[in-house]
Formats: structure tokens, C-alpha cells, sequence
């Protein structure tokens, strides 16, 4: 153009490339954006057609439903992950953009000056021509108007000086143009190279989009293909089939029945009362109607007694052992097996009975005569497996009378082939015994009597206040399940003594690592017993004690027995305690000594974030497995005179100095793996809770303490019998284990029981309202010496030592779906 602006225009079109590529992954990120919510929307409703009745015929076809969504919301996964990594090849062609567009500026460094000069040069020349067309014009003007000569001769030289001027300007433009045209023309190709470059990657990338999207678009093809072909296999003929083979009462008619004379010799007992007695659990209950009898571990020692006329043993006049033997009457064998549908009260025309008998000891030496020990009679009873009883339990009784469910645990291990394969509770283990002992890890203990510990209540879930904000699962969907209470939060108001040892108490839940790490002055002090001096003497030449705690949060959300659908977040804090004599040290000092603390072992750790206010950290450090970190000592000199200001009387004042995320790896982070089975009919639920101590996912393994089980069934619970013994709770229709601890061995101690490394926990509910809904059970434990990520604390420098470093983790929302 005039003004020889193409050099520019070219030169910003150029850069625009680089904003038409970013603009092009904003667009691919909104559809991956959208496509994830709808995989997340397909996903849900998935969920939710496994919800609908399993009543009638039509039920089977909602598993067709089920599986073709959850394959729908899979593909439009697959896509989001697609787009990512599309997201990410643009990101790449950005950055090479940027580094081509440095290196064309440099090379077009000469082209810009020559397109400088020619604009210059141009600007010249226009000026000196019009300053010669003016003084050429003066010059005329004064001949014609008869000027004297010397006028005339003056305006004559400088129209002779505006001429060579303007002579000048011409050749030299000639000169800049021949140069300007040269490069420039060089340049513009260079331009349309890299244009052409730049359409062809943006052409590339877009046709990746598109074959991405259409193999997306064909596999959702495939799977609505494949719906359509179940829909044709699922004939009516075939609905009909699975109903009847799964709700059938028998193949067999009933018999004739035959009129019986009234036999008036039985007038005398009475009418016998009709009750439905409670289903029992598979290790109670009868394979058949023949005679069975239950007795200890070594029953194939003992000669079978005589029975009478109503199935009783008849006593031996000789006996050689204490014994404790149940007989049951012998009645006529039935084929109905546990889950039979028929309602039938067949098998209580006649009340069952058992007959205990205690036979004293009669030892074949008397003078070797040895009383049996406790243990030994602990042993003998806990063998002992009654029927169950013939009355119904009404739901307020369930929480005390347990001890028939307690008598079960001995028979529960051998069921019955037959029930084996219908019964819910007579499966086997989620873990088998071959994964129970390939651990070979031993357990480190992780208290002892020299440590003291944090009392926490364990007979009741005690709702702690909630935080503003906390850890959330995608898939968290069981509301009213209270959360156990931070580990460091003694009562308060206790009537036990003494307090515990650890001067660390914290009232709030455990926060989201999200969460602002700003601090409140709420932290709640709580006297404690110092390890070092006095907290009210403390000199300003004493090493200063501080305490810190590691407390770490793992939430996670189980799905099946499917262990790649497991979601984990571990969280964790630290906390540090000061004595209250600190504080005149640090008001008497007006440069105390700097608290520099490291944080070791940090690999694991996605995110660190400490507290903004109070604590400095190190970023030059080159290190990734340590992190150090430093106080603002005059802030935390504020912040403990608030503190103290707020609750004078507290002999240590807790403060939150840092934040951070555990990186995980799925269910192998998990302290505690769990399954769940549901089988829901219309008048009973069955519920297998199956777990396994993972002590890989731990620093040190240690066990797991106060363990507590929340499972809640609808559908109106009238009884309940489990094994381990639970609580029911009608109020809030919610059972309860509660189990002491969990660690890799088993272990009996005085009053509590160390469950082993994996076992299962198993209720059967009889129902008024059924069928139940499987629902989101919840777990509750603590681990106390140990944490998940395996973060350490050592101080740093002088003026102060670690007098007590206490590590433990909590479960946050530990919950799991059938």
C-alpha cells in the first residue's frame, strides 16, 4: 500500500494463530466438559435402575437397562479421555508456535528495518517535493510581478536548493524501494509458509476431533445394536421362565388329604400353639428333618445316646466327661431348603425341644482329678449351638437377647451343600484363606503402656460438628451417618482422670484439603501433662517443648467386589502444641528463636498447603522428599495471646500449620478393603459385609481400633439375627457392629477380642414391608502410631526439641455399595 503497512498486518496475523489454537482448545475442553457430565448423568441413572422393583416378571429386563447405560456412559468416558489427550497435542502445537514465532522475529529483523527506512524515505521525499513545488511557484510569482532582480536571484537559488533536494530524495527512495521490495517480497513467503503450516496442524487436529468423536458415535452404535438384540432374546416365554424358576414352590402336587380320626388320648396336652418360628442363620438351621445333634469339638469321641419315644437321649448310667449335648427330636425329611417361598407352617406342628444334659465327671484315675479350668469351660460352652427359638422377637428386644445369635459362631463355619448355593450367608468369604496368609507383614503395636492415649467413646456415634467444608465422594450418597470425632478431642468435661498425655485437641472434623488454611481461634485448648519443663517456668535460655501431631483422614467409597471402582482421598494435617508458659518467652523475647521444622517423606504427597498466616516455606529447595518449613514468630506470638486471652486456664494451645493431600492408588490404599452382598426378597433381606486388613496401604502397620459397621434396611425389620452379634436400631432403621479391633493376627485379651485379618460380618431381617433397597453401608475406625502416607517431622536448628510426635489416621466418609 502508500504506507507500506503489509509487513505489519502479516506479522500480526501470524500471532493471531497462537490465539486461534488456544480458542480451539477452550472449545474442545467445553465438549469434554460436556460429554463427562453426561457419562456422569448415564452413570447415575444406571445406578438408579438397579433400584427399581425386582418384583414380577418384567425385573430381569431392568439389568438389559442397566448394563446397556453403564456401556453408554463408558463410551462418552472414553471420549472425555480422548479429548484430553487432544487438549494436551494442542497444548504441544501452542508452545511450538510460540518458540517458531521468537525465531521468524529474528529472522525478519532486517525486512522490519527496511520497511522503516522506506516508510521514513517516503515521508522525506513527499515533503522536499512539495517544498520545491512551493518554492518554484514563488519564483514565478515574483517575475510576473516585477521584483527586483535581487528578489528574483534569491527566490531563483532556492528553488535551485528545493530541486537537488527533491532530486536527492527520489534517487535515494529508488534506492530503499528496490531493498524494501527484495525482503519484503522474502518475508511474505516465509508468512505464507507458516500460515499454510499453522491451517494444515489446525486442519490435523481437527480431523482427529472428528474421527475421535465418530468411533465414540459408532461404539454407541454397537451398544444400542446390542440393547435392541437383548430386547429380541428377552421373549416373554423367557421372562416367564426366570420367574417361575426363581419364585417356584415345587414341582410336585400336593397329596390327597384323608380324613383321621380325633385321637382323644392326646386331649390332654392341649392345643399346641402355631408359631412361625424366625429363620435362623445357615449355621443353625437344618439341612433335613433327621435327627442332628450339635456338640463340641470333639464329638467323634462320644458315643451317640439312646433316644426315647419323643426323640430324647435316654441317660447312661456311667458317664465319663463333662458334656453339654442338644439332641433334636427326629421329624420327617423336607427337601425345603433355607429360601424356600412356600409359607408353609408345616415344620411347627409340633414345638421343637432340646434336652441339656450336664454329665459329671467320672475320671478313670480319681487321684489324678484335675477341676477343668475357666478357660477350658469357655471353651466347652462357646461350642454349644441351640435351635432357634420358637417365639418371634419383637424389634425392641433384638438389642438384648444376642447371646442365641453369640452361639451360632461355631457352626456358622460348615453349612450345608444345599443351602450353600441359595443362601446369601453361607457363600464364602470375599477373601479366602490363601490371601489371608500371604501376608507375611508383621504387626507393630502401636500404643503401649508407657503412651498414653485419647479416650474416645466407643458405645455410641457421636455426631461431631460439621466443618465449612470436607472431603467429598462423587458417589457419596447415604446421608445421616455420622462421622467419628477427631482422635485429638478429649472430652472436655470428663469424669474419668487422668488426662491424657498428648496436649492436642481439635473439635472440628477433619477439613478438605481445599479447604481455607487460614486459622480460627477456635481451636479448643485441653489441659495436658508435659513432657518437659514446666509450661509455667520455662526460661528464656530452655530448649522449648513443642509437641506436634500428624492426623490423617482416608475416605473412600467401595463398589462390590469390584476393586477398580474403588475412590480414595487421604488428607491429612499437622498440628502444633505450645505450652502456655511459651507464651511470656515469646513476649519477654522481642527476638525469640525461629521454629523451623522439615516435613520428611513428602513423595507421596500431591499437595502441600501450609498455613498463610503463620508459616513461611523454603521454595528453592531441590529435594521433592523434604520440605521445609519455617514460623512468622511474631504472628504466632498474636495468635497465642488470643488464644490465651480467650482461655487463660489451658495448660497447651493447639495450632494448624499445614495441610496436604495423600496421592492414591485406588483400593491398595485402603487401610480396610470392603465388599457387600445384598439378596432382598419380599419378606426377608440378607446382608455379607466381607472385609480384609490391608496393612500395604499403611507406613507401619497397626491395627485398627473402635471399628463400627452402620448398615441401613428398610422394608419395616420385625427381627434380625447376625454374626457377629449386632445391635438394631428401630428408630433410625440401622444395624450396628462394633468390633473391637482389626489387625493382621487375632489375639484374646482380658475383655475384648482382635478380630483377624479378614472375615465377614452377616445379618438376615425379617420383613413386614419388604423388599429392602440396598443401601450405602458406613465404616467408622482409628488407627493410632502410624499414617497412611508415611510423612515424618523433625526440627530444625536450636531454641527448641520435639517432646512428643504423635502419628494416627480416622476414616472421613468410608462407605460401600452392593
Amino acid at each position: 500500500g502508500e504506507r507500506n503497512n503489509g509487513f505489519d498486518v502479516l506479522y500480526h496475523n501470524m500471532k493471531h494463530g497462537h490465539l486461534s489454537t488456544k480458542d480451539l482448545a477452550d472449545f474442545i475442553r467445553e465438549r469434554a466438559t460436556i460429554e463427562e457430565a453426561y457419562s456422569r448423568s448415564m452413570t447415575k441413572l444406571a445406578k438408579s435402575a438397579s433400584n427399581y422393583t425386582q418384583l414380577g416378571t418384567f425385573a430381569p429386563v431392568w439389568d438389559v437397562f442397566k448394563t446397556s447405560t453403564e456401556k453408554l456412559a463408558s463410551c462418552h468416558l472414553d471420549l472425555v479421555r480422548r479429548l484430553q489427550e487432544l487438549i494436551k497435542e494442542v497444548h504441544k502445537y501452542g508452545d511450538e508456535q510460540i518458540k517458531a514465532y521468537k525465531k521468524t522475529k529474528e529472522d525478519v529483523s532486517g525486512t522490519l528495518e527496511a520497511v522503516q527506512n522506506i516508510q521514513s524515505i517516503t515521508q522525506a521525499l513527499q515533503k522536499s517535493k512539495e517544498n520545491y513545488n512551493a518554492k518554484c511557484v514563488e519564483q514565478e510569482r515574483l517575475k510576473k510581478e516585477g521584483a527586483t532582480q535581487r528578489e528574483v536571484d534569491k527566490a531563483a537559488v532556492k528553488s535551485k536548493k528545493a530541486t537537488d533536494t527533491y532530486k536527492l530524495y527520489v534517487e535515494k527512495y529508488a534506492a530503499f524501494k528496490t531493498d524494501f521490495e527484495q525482503k519484503m517480497t522474502e518475508t511474505s513467503q516465509k508468512f505464507q509458509d507458516i500460515e499454510e503450516t499453522h491451517l494444515l496442524r489446525m486442519k490435523e487436529i481437527i480431523e482427529s476431533l472428528s474421527n475421535t468423536i465418530k468411533e465414540i458415535h459408532l461404539q454407541i452404535g454397537e451398544v444400542h445394536e446390542e440393547f435392541i438384540n437383548n430386547m429380541t432374546n428377552t421373549t416373554v416365554e423367557s421372562l416367564i421362565q426366570k420367574f417361575a424358576e426363581s419364585k417356584g414352590t415345587g414341582k410336585e402336587r400336593p397329596g390327597p388329604i384323608e380324613f383321621e380320626e380325633c385321637n382323644t388320648s392326646s386331649a390332654v396336652e392341649g392345643i399346641k400353639p402355631r408359631k412361625r418360628k424366625p429363620f435362623g442363620l445357615s449355621g443353625i438351621m437344618k439341612k433335613e428333618k433327621d435327627t442332628e445333634s450339635v456338640e463340641c469339638p470333639d464329638a467323634d469321641s462320644v458315643n451317640i445316646p439312646d433316644v426315647d419315644d419323643e426323640g430324647y437321649s435316654i441317660k447312661p448310667e456311667a458317664t465319663q466327661d463333662i458334656l453339654f449335648t442338644v439332641v433334636v427330636p427326629k421329624k420327617h425329611t423336607k427337601e425345603n431348603h433355607f429360601y424356600s417361598s412356600t409359607d408353609s407352617d408345616s415344620e411347627d406342628d409340633e414345638p421343637r425341644r432340646f434336652h441339656v444334659e450336664i454329665k459329671p465327671v467320672q475320671p478313670n484315675n480319681s487321684s489324678q482329678y484335675t477341676t477343668p479350668s475357666l478357660d477350658e469351660l469357655k471353651v466347652s460352652i462357646g461350642n454349644i449351638t441351640l435351635s432357634p427359638a420358637i417365639s418371634r422377637h419383637s424389634p425392641a428386644q433384638m438389642n438384648r437377647n444376642s447371646s442365641s445369635e453369640e452361639l451360632t459362631k461355631s457352626k456358622l463355619s460348615a453349612p450345608t451343600n444345599e443351602k450353600g448355593n441359595s443362601d446369601l450367608l453361607a457363600w464364602d468369604s470375599l477373601f479366602s484363606s490363601s490371601l489371608e496368609s500371604s501376608s507375611s507383614a508383621s504387626l507393630a503395636s502401636s500404643s503401649s503402656s508407657a503412651r498414653p492415649t485419647t479416650p474416645l467413646s466407643a458405645g455410641t456415634i457421636v455426631p461431631p460438628p460439621r466443618p465449612a467444608s470436607r472431603p467429598k465422594l462423587s458417589t457419596g450418597k447415604l446421608s445421616g451417618i455420622d462421622e467419628i470425632p477427631r482422635p485429638f478431642s478429649p472430652p472436655l468435661t470428663s469424669n474419668s482422670s487422668p488426662p491424657p498425655a498428648a496436649p492436642l485437641a481439635r473439635a472440628e472434623s477433619i477439613s478438605s484439603i481445599s479447604s481455607s488454611a487460614s486459622l480460627s481461634a477456635a481451636n479448643t485448648p485441653t489441659v495436658g501433662v508435659s513432657r518437659g519443663p514446666s509450661p509455667v517456668s520455662l526460661g528464656n535460655q530452655d530448649t522449648l517443648p513443642v509437641a506436634v501431631a500428624l492426623t490423617e483422614s482416608v475416605n473412600a467409597y467401595f463398589k462390590g467386589a469390584d476393586p477398580t471402582k474403588c475412590i480414595v482421598k487421604i488428607t491429612g494435617d499437622m498440628t502444633v502444641s505450645f505450652p502456655s508458659g511459651i507464651i511470656k518467652v515469646f513476649t519477654s523475647n522481642p527476638s525469640p528463636a525461629v521454629l523451623c521444622f522439615r516435613v520428611k517423606h513428602t513423595s507421596k504427597l500431591e499437595q502441600i498447603l501450609p498455613n498463610a498466616q503463620l508459616v513461611y516455606s523454603d521454595q528453592s529447595q531441590s529435594d521433592s522428599s523434604t520440605k521445609d518449613f519455617w514460623i512468622n514468630m511474631q504472628a504466632i506470638t498474636v495468635y497465642l495471646k488470643k488464644l490465651s486471652e480467650q482461655n487463660p486456664s489451658a495448660s497447651y494451645y493447639n495450632v494448624d500449620v499445614l495441610k496436604y493431600q495423600v496421592s492414591s492408588n485406588g483400593i491398595q490404599s485402603t487401610p480396610l478393603n470392603l465388599a457387600t452382598y445384598w439378596k432382598c426378597n419380599a419378606s426377608t433381606t440378607d446382608v455379607r459385609v466381607d472385609y480384609k486388613y490391608n496393612p500395604e496401604s499403611m507406613n507401619v502397620p497397626s491395627m485398627l481400633s473402635n471399628v463400627q459397621v452402620v448398615v441401613p434396611v428398610d422394608g419395616g425389620v420385625t427381627n434380625m439375627q447376625s454374626l457377629p452379634p449386632a445391635k438394631w436400631n428401630a428408630d433410625q432403621m440401622k444395624a450396628y457392629w462394633k468390633i473391637s479391633s482389626i489387625s493382621e493376627k487375632s489375639e484374646n485379651g482380658g475383655n475384648f477380642v482382635i478380630f483377624i485379618g479378614s472375615g465377614s460380618l452377616r445379618a438376615k431381617f425379617e420383613l413386614s414391608e419388604g423388599p429392602s433397597k440396598p443401601a450405602t453401608l458406613a465404616v467408622q475406625f482409628i488407627s493410632e502410631g502410624s499414617t497412611l502416607s508415611g510423612v515424618d517431622v523433625e526440627l530444625v536448628g536450636t531454641g527448641y526439641r520435639l517432646s512428643l510426635l504423635k502419628k494416627r489416621f480416622a476414616t472421613g466418609r468410608y462407605m460401600a455399595d452392593c
